[in-house]
């Protein structure tokens, strides 16, 4: 057997050199920029701060110290802002802005406009950020300006150790003060929740007026004024015409008691959620099981709203569930300090329920959070639903 040896010769295939791939990715060119740029911002962001500090602290004695302080420290939050953006590009780091202060007009005057102003803690935090880090500027610029010109095999190493520590300064000193800038977000968008909620249900009573009990009393009248010009002329016909509008009266008497009970009704006024939620549970299709366990009545507010969400929930399982049965059970539970009001409404039907379902379910939940509330749904396919709301614990008086 001959062994056949291919030998490949040079040409112009062959000579051709390898693709030219970047040493450092994108990432690490982004994270190189970000640190060559500490120097100069760190910099002008330092100079800006001692002055700043220095000048308003010498003229704190005079009348215009706490003013100049009070613009200073907004120049402060202006340079947070912009080395917020400056991670979000180069390094990646998503932080939220911070609430804006309030004007003169919306603080209530210029003295709470200041006061608010000087004791930021968002720009004294960037303050705080601007002095440490000159010496964190000069040390990143150097180590990346000399890995550029000889380390540049590890430099996505270097840049990616020094570009944490910049995400841990950006994260701790420039980010909002979480638990009370979270709060005022939450209440914010609950206001427009409430604002909004109270907007549907007066254009809900104004429809169900017009529609309904107006109609009815504007054929009332009609009916009654032929009766009265037939009462001469045909007392059987006036008789029979009566007789209707009696009927009607009796219909729109019936439809604004409705109304009436959509609005707050009369029985959870006078005898609280017990014999209200009992009132509800009668009228659902399935047979429902209420157990109300309070030792005292809960502010009306608070009262109403757990009246709204047991009636809504057994209307969902009503029209939805598919159930045989039912139960309500409330009662206040003792965790803080004021207790939370505590409901489940639970049922044996085909489960399935969503907030995003179409059930107002999320209307529920909306209105719930509005007054610093939870709202849980636990409903796995065929195997019924518990909903669950929690309340903050509000006394009457």
């Amino acid at each position: 057997m001959t062994a056949r040896i291919q030998v490949s010769h040079p040409g112009p295939d062959n000579d051709r050199p390898p693709p030219v791939r970047p040493a450092l990715g994108a990432v690490a060119w982004k994270e190189t920029v970000h640190l060559l740029g500490n120097l100069p911002l760190t910099l002008v962001g330092f100079v800006y701060t001692v002055t700043m500090v220095a000048t308003a602290g010498g003229l704190s004695v005079t009348a215009i110290g706490l003013p100049l302080l009070a613009l200073g420290l907004l120049g402060s939050r202006q340079l947070g802002r912009v080395e917020r953006a400056r991670a979000r590009v180069l390094l990646g780091v998503r932080v939220e802005e911070p609430t804006p202060l309030p004007g003169p007009r919306r603080a209530g005057g210029f003295f709470p406009w200041l006061w608010a102003g000087v004791k930021d803690p968002v720009a004294w935090r960037a303050v705080l950020y601007e002095l440490v880090r000159l010496p964190w500027g000069v040390l990143t610029f150097t180590v990346a300006l000399v890995g550029l010109l000889v380390l540049w095999p590890v430099l996505p190493y270097v840049v990616r150790w020094l570009s944490n520590v910049d995400r841990l300064m950006v994260r701790g000193l420039l980010s909002p003060s979480d638990e009370l800038e979270r709060r005022i977000a939450e209440l914010e968008s609950d206001r427009g929740v409430v604002v909004d909620t109270a907007a549907a249900d007066m254009r809900r009573i104004e429809r169900d007026l017009h529609d309904g009990a107006q109609a009815r009393l504007v054929a009332l009248a009609m009916g009654l004024g032929l009766a009265k010009e037939k009462l001469l002329e045909d007392p059987d016909a006036a008789a029979a015409m009566v007789d209707e509008a009696h009927g009607e009266v009796k219909l729109a008497l019936q439809e604004l008691r409705d109304l009436a009970r959509g609005i707050h009704p009369a029985v959870l006024t006078d005898r609280g959620l017990d014999a209200a939620l009992s009132a509800v549970a009668s009228r659902c299709v399935v047979p429902v099981k209420v157990a109300v366990d309070l030792e005292e009545r809960p502010a009306a507010a608070i009262e109403g709203i757990a009246y709204f969400t047991v009636s809504e929930l057994l209307q969902n399982v009503s029209k939805h569930a598919g159930a045989r049965g039912a139960s309500v059970e409330v009662w206040r539970s003792s965790g803080t300090a004021s207790g939370r009001l505590l409901i489940r409404v639970s049922d044996d039907g085909r489960g399935g329920a969503d907030l995003g379902g179409g059930s107002g379910l999320a209307g529920l939940a909306g209105r719930l959070r509005a007054v610093d509330g939870v709202f849980v749904v636990d409903s796995p396919e065929g195997e019924g639903t518990v909903v669950t709301a929690e309340l903050p614990w509000r006394g009457r008086g």
